[in-house]
C-alpha cells in the first residue's frame, strides 16, 4: 500500500510515517517499479503498536528497542514489563517531588497572606521567598 493509503488507514500524516521510518520504528518498505513506497499490510499493526506504546508513556527509543526484540524473533514481554515498572517508579518519584513542592508552596502562600508589602526592606527582593531560620 502506498504511503497515502497507510496514512489514511492509521490516521497519521505521511510526514509522521516518514519520521517513523527515519527513526527506525518502521523498516524501509520495498519500492514499486515507479519508486513509490509499498508498505505491507502488517505495517498498520506496527503503527498501532507504536501509538499504543506512546500513549503508555514509552519513549521512541524504548519502542524501537521493543520492536527490535520482536523483529529478532524474541517476545518482548519481559522487556516491556521492565519498562512499565521503570515508568511507574519514575511517576511515583515525580509525584513525591510534586507533593513536596505543593507543601512548600502552601507554606509560602500562608506566609504571603500575612506579609505586608510595605514592610519589605530595600535590602530584600521579596521577603515571602526569604528563608526563615537556619
Amino acid at each position: 500500500m502506498r504511503i497515502g493509503d497507510l496514512a489514511a488507514r492509521t490516521g497519521l500524516t505521511t510526514k509522521t510515517i516518514r519520521f517513523y521510518e527515519d527513526s527506525g520504528l518502521l523498516p524501509a518498505p520495498p519500492r514499486t517499479p515507479g519508486g513509490y513506497r509499498d508498505y505491507p499490510d502488517h505495517t498498520v499493526t506496527r503503527i498501532a503498536f507504536i501509538r499504543d506504546a506512546q500513549r503508555a508513556g514509552l519513549t521512541l527509543a524504548e519502542i524501537r528497542s521493543t520492536l527490535a526484540l520482536r523483529d529478532d524473533g524474541h517476545a518482548p514481554c519481559t522487556h516491556v514489563t521492565g519498562l512499565i515498572h521503570e515508568h511507574l517508579d519514575d511517576i511515583d518519584r515525580r509525584m513525591a517531588e510534586l507533593a513536596a513542592t505543593r507543601e512548600a508552596l502552601r507554606a509560602l502562600a500562608a506566609r504571603a497572606a500575612t506579609t505586608d508589602p510595605a514592610a519589605c526592606g530595600a535590602d530584600d527582593i521579596c521577603t515571602i521567598l526569604k528563608p526563615t531560620g537556619p
